[in-house]
């Protein structure tokens, strides 16, 4: 008897639009007739997470989604984020009592219809889409985009707040889910309130564990373990409640038991404003941390060691117009599973600048992690942000919410000249899109001005590619004054992963004999 074998490799080029891998190979076929990559497909399936923008009253913030234009794959699709469910107190499943039960019963029915509803969907790739909320109770948003809105669906969330302890520009890119993050640069001191978020964006509930370490190592924490977050919801934790030290820099270490969400830590500063601190780039040798401004006041490095041996790396900042060392800090020793500070100071000194960690032995590359504290302005003035260590855009990369003006995009070249096109999408409310071309030479940092859409209405998105040469780090940063505070708000930029590689058989698979 025989059978057709078409499906088996439709359906691998699904999975691997989907999951980002899969092979085709015969039952006993030996290693050589197995698949091997051979093309590119659009995915098919992205998922994104946005944290709660917080709980001051007088927050304003505004959501914007973005699908690059590009090959889409064939399905028309849909792109939609939408609000998270509230987390139901156990006073309220109280089920002894009817009257809590009934109580109980209603709100999460009201929750389920509002949930149910986008708070916004985009309609097409190219043209980005925003909504609005104002106050403390603005959502945590979850969503999915399928078919041609699935490949490097972006999302950012920007919160404005212009008094308070909370006060500042805070702007954070809505992540993928995942159950791994590392956030140096968190803290439990007493001036800081930094509230962890965790968001789970799928059918079945997640566990989560978090751990904390100082420059001394572990802190003690007995309530950091087994955390649930309830399907389709988020939960935001106080960092200094999960121990009793209280440590002014540390590194936060967010991992999941079962299920998948988003992880973002929300930090408040006494006296120098608020953001978002988003997760490190995974463990490595080389970090690269894109987009200082050019009038830091202070920039403070955070790195953390996770494994079993210490890392000693190279400080490096890669200038205007070159890579040179700073001054009194040209290396870092990082003892294991402890967090090491660095005060940098000014260490830009009026020019952009993007700081390249490498380790002082080739043969000793050690993992870490790492993130900079970045305060601009003086006294009663300052204004804080952060910039993890993140990847080269690769292919292609975006940043939604950007306007007529305040945008700055950072572009670094840690190892060879290299060449990116920028585009400027068409504005929410009209505009059409703009391309420009930059060369980033090797080991320096440049600081450009988007050009905005031709007749912009709204705001917009940017999207970088690498056309040529070496690996290319970017960074936005978004920027307002506001009584005379310089508020502003850096987001790093990711390759979007909007195509995977396929295989293809190298036997003919057509037609098996049972």
């Amino acid at each position: 008897m025989k059978s057709t074998h078409l499906s088996l490799i439709a359906g691998a080029a699904v999975l691997a639009a989907i999951t980002g891998f899969a092979t085709v190979a015969a039952p006993g076929a030996p290693a050589d007739t197995r698949a091997k990559p051979a093309g590119l497909l659009p995915v098919e399936r992205s998922s994104l997470v946005c944290p709660a923008p917080g709980n001051s009253d007088l927050a304003e913030t505004r959501y914007t989604s973005f699908t690059p234009a590009g090959e889409g794959g064939d399905a028309e699709g849909t792109a939609e984020l939408k609000p998270a469910l509230p987390v139901v107190d156990d006073d309220d499943a109280d089920e002894t009592d009817p009257k809590k039960v009934k109580k109980a019963e209603e709100a999460a029915k009201k929750a389920k219809e509002k949930a149910d509803k986008p708070v916004l969907a985009v309609k097409e790739p190219g043209k980005p889409v925003v909504a609005e909320a104002d106050g403390a109770g603005a959502p945590a948003l979850v969503g999915t985009a399928t078919g041609r809105l699935a490949p490097g669906w972006a999302a950012q969330q920007t919160t404005e707040v212009t008094a308070g302890g909370a006060r500042g520009l805070l702007g954070v890119t809505c992540t993928a889910p995942d159950t791994d993050f590392w956030f140096p640069g968190a803290s439990t001191a007493k001036s800081r309130q930094d509230y962890i978020h965790l968001t789970n964006p799928d059918d079945s509930g997640a566990v989560a564990d978090i751990e904390l370490y100082g420059p001394e190592g572990a802190l003690k924490s007995d309530v950091g373990d087994g955390i649930t977050v309830p399907a389709r919801s988020s939960v935001a934790l106080l960092l200094s409640t999960l121990t009793s030290e209280a440590v002014d820099q540390l590194t936060a270490h967010v991992t999941t038991r079962s299920g998948r969400i988003g992880a973002v830590v929300m930090s408040a500063d006494d006296g120098v404003g608020s953001d978002w601190i988003t997760a490190s780039e995974d463990p490595s040798g080389t970090l690269v941390l894109p987009g200082i401004p050019a009038d830091a006041t202070s920039v403070q490095l955070v790195a953390f060691a996770p494994g079993e041996d210490d890392a000693d790396v190279k400080i490096q900042l890669m200038g205007k117009n070159a890579t040179f060392s700073p001054a009194g800090n040209a290396t870092l020793h990082i003892k294991s599973s402890m967090t090491a500070t660095v005060d940098l100071k000014d260490v830009t000194r009026d020019e952009p600048g993007s700081l390249r960690l490498s380790p002082v032995r080739k043969d000793r590359a050690t993992p870490i992690v790492a993130a900079l504290r970045v305060v601009r302005g003086k006294g009663d003035k300052q204004e804080v942000a952060y910039i993890p260590a993140t990847g080269p855009v690769g292919a292609r990369a975006s940043v939604p919410d950007n306007q007529d003006k305040g945008s700055t995009l950072s572009l670094t070249a840690p190892g060879a000249t290299a060449k990116v096109k920028v585009t400027a999408s068409a504005g929410s409310e009209g505009g059409d899109p703009a391309v420009e071309t930059y060369t980033v030479k090797a080991g320096t940092t440049l600081a450009v001005t988007p050009k905005a859409p031709d007749g912009l209405k709204g705001t917009y998105a940017l999207t970088v590619e690498t056309t040529s040469g070496g690996p290319v780090h970017a960074s936005r940063t978004l920027a307002r004054t506001e009584g005379g505070v310089q508020m502003f708000t850096v987001q790093t930029l990711h390759d979007d992963g909007g195509t995977v590689e396929v295989p293809t058989a190298r036997q003919d698979l057509s037609v098996l004999d049972d």
